[in-house]
């Protein structure tokens, strides 16, 4: 079976989760379009948002990685739980308003790990087919 989808899946979830607190801090806040000065509301808009700027990119190169090298790829499970892993952290981390910047850095570097696990996968097929 294919890895990937099991990953977009699981992030799907996370993304539903994160989705629901920005608006319920909309919600508390009182405010519709950006973050009207409220801290609380302006970590929640921007852990979603981080999220939505590396997963997908990421759900992308695992997907690319699959398809050169092969549907079901027990390898693709590491980048998978590095990025699940690493948005869990992230997003937990930013979440605080004292915040523990370990979370963050942790959650970053375990994203960026997932991203170039794959390009390195990709590059390499390239590079053994010449």
């Amino acid at each position: 079976m294919p890895v990937t989808p099991l990953y977009a899946a699981l992030l799907a979830v996370l993304l539903i989760a994160l989705s629901v607190r920005t608006i319920r801090e909309r919600r508390r806040a009182r405010v519709a379009i950006g973050c009207g000065g409220d801290q609380r509301l302006e970590r929640a808009m921007r852990v979603q948002g981080n999220f939505t700027e590396y997963v997908p990119m990421t759900l992308l190169l695992m997907w690319l990685t699959e398809s050169l090298w092969g549907q079901g790829a027990a390898l693709l499970h590491l980048p998978g739980m590095l990025l699940l892993v690493g948005r869990l952290l992230h997003g937990y981390g930013v979440a605080q308003l004292d915040e523990p910047y370990t979370f963050r850095i942790t959650g970053m570097w375990l994203t960026f790990l997932a991203m170039a696990l794959c390009v390195l996968a990709i590059l390499a097929r390239y590079l053994l087919a010449l």
